[in-house]
């Protein structure tokens, strides 16, 4: 890396799948679901030492944004941010893109989400770096591959195509061509991918110098490089975007650029990672039982197994010959419901009075 990059971390996503815990106000990036820090809180202590403080940027919405703030983030004030409106990830880039041109229009930027599960933080910073070298000694846009466990039809695939050479010390880095991105398969289809073996998880983390990313916008989604550059040189930006970002496309930056772009790279990670998107994936980091039932508070049980508990106010909880459950208790909720439905749990959420959202 010739300087530090700028890291906006996105951090605007409603986690309606861990309903009843997460709520509009504070949703699943805000919550410590193990303990400790919110992982909003995990994502930017994991980029210490990586970038200075000033150069990590933090972009949430309006509901959030208190919450956001009150966590006490080691990071300057201004450089918390909220959207007006939420418009999916595209527009959010794009407003990132304006918000670090402002600041330094030829640095290189990393996009990473704000509610994944990373625990090895000198592999995660040597995969950003590796990234960041090949973004800035190719001009390319590059994402993140992570290595599949397992068939998972909810995530997005890259597949991977040749390997690119770097000079350097990035030369024996892991990076290739992506010979094309898949949005959620099918469970057949994650099953074919996971068989040939060249098919990655795509993260969600991305990384580019900030000549390439408006490049490619004035190509595919001029309307977005076109409020990059309305970008106000001081004055009120929050004014400005209050009046213009609603306005722009709800598109993800799949769809807007990424699939579109004549060549975009991947690095493998060499660091851990979960997404944690529902109750289900939580059971594995909770202490468990030989049954199979996992719980983060005092949990009885007789003729009862692979079930999963989570109570926030850690109350004590006793199951009797039920199985495959989920079992989810705050003060104001409580949520039964099968295991192979949790990624349902969302479509409950129109049922719900507005004081439980």
């Amino acid at each position: 890396m010739n300087r530090p990059p700028y890291v906006l971390v996105l951090a605007g996503g409603s986690g309606e799948r861990f309903w009843p815990l997460s709520r509009k106000t504070r949703p699943k990036q805000l919550l410590s679901l193990f303990g400790g820090e919110s992982l909003l809180g995990q994502t930017v202590a994991r980029l210490e030492g990586f970038v200075p403080a000033e150069n990590v940027l933090v972009l949430t919405n309006a509901e959030q944004e208190a919450g956001v703030r009150a966590l006490g983030l080691p990071i300057p004030a201004e450089n918390i941010l909220a959207e007006p409106s939420k418009r999916d990830t595209a527009p959010a880039i794009a407003l990132g893109v304006g918000w670090v041109a402002a600041r330094d229009p030829k640095a290189t930027m990393l996009v990473l989400p704000a509610d994944h599960l990373i625990r090895d933080r000198a592999a995660f910073q040597r995969t950003l770096g590796l990234a960041v070298e090949a973004a800035e000694q190719t001009g390319e846009l590059v994402t993140i591959g992570i290595q599949p466990t397992w068939a998972c039809p909810s995530f997005g695939y890259v597949e991977q195509g040749g390997r690119v050479e770097l000079s350097g010390a990035a030369a024996d880095g892991p990076v290739y061509e992506v010979r094309r991105f898949r949005e959620k398969p099918s469970a057949e289809v994650a099953a074919e991918f996971l068989k040939q073996g060249n098919f990655r998880w795509n993260a969600g983390i991305f990384a580019w110098t900030l000549a390439a990313v408006r490049r490619g916008f004035m190509k595919h989604a001029p309307e977005l490089e076109e409020f990059i550059q309305g970008w106000p040189q001081g004055g009120d930006v929050r004014g400005w975007l209050a009046q213009v970002f609603p306005t722009l496309p709800k598109i993800s930056v799949d769809y807007a650029l990424l699939e579109k772009a004549g060549r975009v790279l991947m690095v493998e990670a060499g660091f851990d990672w979960d997404d944690v998107g529902s109750w289900t994936a939580l059971g594995k980091y909770l202490p468990g039982d030989t049954e199979g039932n996992a719980a983060n508070c005092p949990l009885h049980v007789l003729e009862a197994g692979g079930n999963l508990v989570f109570s926030e106010q850690k109350t004590t909880v006793t199951l009797l010959g039920v199985s495959d459950l989920i079992v989810v208790q705050t003060g104001d909720a409580l949520l039964v419901c099968s295991r192979k439905d949790a990624e349902k749990v969302k479509h409950l959420l129109p049922q719900l009075p507005a004081e439980l959202l």
